[in-house]
């Protein structure tokens, strides 16, 4: 009997992992810490088996430790007894709640076993819906912005909690950071945002990050450098010296290596047996 914390992905249900899923579909209870996990986990399971939990929105530590006291107390008995689930959007281990109900699990109920199952993170779901490579070698570092706040330091940072984007994208160019936004990606509720104008997103929203990069920098990978004046023309000698064949004759499109190279990158239709 098991207490699973299981991480929904960004927001769109079918961003959930197949374990996730598994787990959500096989749980007696699955418990929800808010509305929006709440309406992504309804998506795989029934209404009648998401149960409540109050947390109060505040900032008064006393009243979080009790509230959190009284969600173990809530989830413990049904975890002995069968085998419970505790959402969380984006990861369970990444700027989630669930790391207060562990620690309130562990100093009241250690005998409660537990295990994790990852999601997609905020991180890497919102690097992808920017199109931005975090590539082998940089570094990134992680940061809350909430209330206008501008960290710097890194090179690169993903900002979490942008919930005065002006006043944070102030203090950011001030620094010589690049600031994009990108505000309820993969989430079906709201609209989504990317922008690189503060002023698209004047109003606070808790699901709004930022990926902030130095001006100038100059680490691009190996692979960034091709030159494609003499990638065509190399392709173009293969293509009329090898072996003193000529390239209609080894391409059964009849087309030569170089339309056949530009076709390709552009994604056009490979040949029948070559892997796209």
């Amino acid at each position: 009997m098991t207490l699973y914390g299981v991480g929904l992905g960004p927001g769109d249900a079918d961003l959930l992992t197949v374990r996730g899923q598994a787990v959500l579909e096989d749980a007696d209870v699955v418990y929800s810490p808010g509305r929006l996990s709440r309406s992504v986990a309804s998506e795989h399971v029934p209404e009648a088996r998401i149960g409540d939990l109050d947390f109060p929105m505040t900032r008064d530590e006393d009243e979080l430790r009790r509230a959190w006291r009284a969600a173990a107390d809530e989830i413990a008995p049904r975890a002995r007894d069968g085998d419970v689930a505790f959402v969380t959007l984006g990861d369970p281990n990444v700027y989630s709640t669930f790391g207060h109900l562990r620690r309130t699990l562990d100093a009241f109920h250690p005998d409660v076993d537990l295990e994790v199952v990852p999601g997609v993170s905020a991180v890497t779901a919102f690097a992808t819906a920017l199109g931005v490579e975090v590539a082998a070698g940089a570094s990134l570092a992680l940061r809350e912005a909430a209330g206008g706040a501008a960290p710097t330091g890194p090179d690169r940072m993903l900002l979490f909690k942008v919930t005065d984007a002006p006043a944070t994208h102030e203090g950011l160019v001030d620094a010589g950071y690049d600031v994009t936004y990108g505000r309820r990606l993969f989430m079906e509720q709201g609209d989504a945002v990317v922008t690189a104008d503060p002023s698209d997103l004047a109003d606070r929203d808790y699901y709004t990050l930022a990926y902030a990069e130095q001006r100038g920098l100059d680490d691009e990978p190996a692979t960034a450098t091709f030159d494609v004046d003499h990638a065509t023309t190399d392709a173009d000698d293969r293509a009329t010296t090898d072996g003193g064949r000529t390239a209609a004759a080894r391409i059964p499109d009849e087309r030569t290596a170089v339309e056949r190279a530009v076709a390709e990158s552009c994604g056009d239709e490979l040949p029948e047996g070559v892997d796209g």
